[in-house]
């Protein structure tokens, strides 16, 4: 491999904030080649960055020996397929949410990665936002005592990207149309997983989960009133996603983790609703870019709280002395990205753990297991709510069991 790591974006409507991002990586990336099947998209990165080279086909990109690594920016069907050919063709791989939707999938894709020797990452970004990260840092120092109850939310209506101009559906209109349960799930559970140090030495497992989801009306009112009633999407049962789907979820250690998906619903947006419950104290995110992030720490916060004086202060008033490392190195770069600087410390983890040959903070096993809750929840809803287990992706599968 060259001095720095030569990346592939594959998908290149997703992956143009990506390509400015890596303008801040110079030190460590560099943009080599672009994949997409629409030839007015390859002349813009054409346009932007004369030297990349471009592809209209994905085989042919992995037979590039000019290229380390791919970064997977395509529709969520299709990541997992595109993770096992690239990691078998010798390159390494990050991937957008999820990493994969079938068992199957999450399976092949986990043993996959265990016999190459390239990076595997799921690009979360959301578990590298600034208070994400600074929570995790308490959470690890013990500020928070032992952990209890966590929850992650997003609700976020997306009815708008479900179509194109004729009506036709898109892959995201196809994900309502086709499964019903807590489908996108990784912006959700990423970070608190990392809380709670899941799959990680000394921390917790996912033990099992179950899941409800509300009945379909959103979607159907929506495409009646932009489509008419002709339209499938107008009718009654075409879509088997519910509105608002919660799945509640144990850790082997007994902590609860509540999740949320809601991507139907007329509200404002919140795709970052985060809380945590401790013995020590609690977290909750804000709302709407109006409030701030809120925190209580026993003996340290205002009050108490056996007698009802606790009071919330802002979590920016430990920033002096909790802020993540990462974020005050490199924060005043992460800002000028997407997602809150996620976009860009997701490329800059990926790459910094190819060149430095250690696993990612997102790794294969943490990809599939966050990513499982989408089969395992569709499993669930459709017995009734039954409580499904987590396989346990870090031993070999055993043959007949999912």
């Amino acid at each position: 491999m060259s001095k720095n790591v030569r990346l592939a974006v594959v998908g290149g409507g997703r992956g143009a904030t990506f390509g400015r991002v890596l303008a801040n990586l110079s030190d460590k990336a560099e943009l080599a080649a672009v994949c997409d099947l629409n030839e007015a998209v390859l002349k813009q990165w054409k346009a932007e960055y004369p030297q990349v080279r471009v592809y209209d086909d994905y085989l042919k990109l992995l037979d590039d020996p000019q290229i380390d690594a791919v970064f997977l920016a395509t529709p969520l069907f299709i990541h997992a397929r595109q993770a096992i050919q690239a990691l078998r063709a010798g390159k390494h791989v990050m991937s957008e949410v999820i990493a994969a939707h079938t068992l199957e999938d999450c399976w092949e894709l986990a043993e996959t990665a265990r016999q190459t020797d390239r990076t595997y990452m799921m690009a979360e970004n959301y578990c590298f936002m600034r208070p994400n990260m600074m929570v995790k840092n308490m959470m690890e120092h013990g500020l928070f005592g032992d952990a209890v109850h966590v929850e992650g939310g997003y609700i976020h209506d997306i009815r708008v990207l479900t179509h194109d101009k004729s009506g036709t559906l898109t892959w995201r209109g196809d994900l309502l149309k086709e499964y019903n349960g807590n489908t996108y799930p990784t912006h959700s559970l990423g970070p608190v997983a990392q809380w709670l140090g899941i799959n990680r030495d000394g921390g917790d497992e996912l033990d099992s989960l179950t899941t409800f989801v509300s009945g379909s009306a959103a979607a159907e009112a929506y495409y009646r009133e932009l489509f008419g009633e002709r339209h499938p999407g107008a009718g009654d049962g075409f879509w088997r996603q519910g509105d608002s789907a919660v799945s509640l979820i144990r850790t082997k250690k007994g902590v609860l983790i509540t999740l949320r998906f809601d991507v139907q619903s007329a509200r404002p947006h919140n795709m970052t609703h985060y809380a945590l419950q401790g013995t020590k104290g609690a977290y909750l995110s804000p709302r709407h870019d109006g409030e701030s992030p809120l925190v209580w720490l026993s003996g340290r916060s205002p009050g108490l709280s056996p007698d009802g004086s606790a009071e919330w202060e802002p979590l920016w008033n430990y920033a002096g002395e909790w802020e993540h490392p990462l974020w005050k190195e490199r924060g005043h770069l992460a800002e000028q990205a997407g997602h809150g600087g996620g976009d860009y410390f997701v490329l800059h983890e990926f790459v910094s753990a190819i060149l430095e040959n250690r696993k990612p903070a997102v790794d294969v096993i943490d990809a599939v297991a966050w990513s499982s809750v989408f089969p395992l929840s569709v499993q669930s809803v459709a017995a009734g709510g039954v409580p499904v287990s987590f396989p346990d992706f870090r031993k070999p599968r055993i043959s007949g069991k999912g």
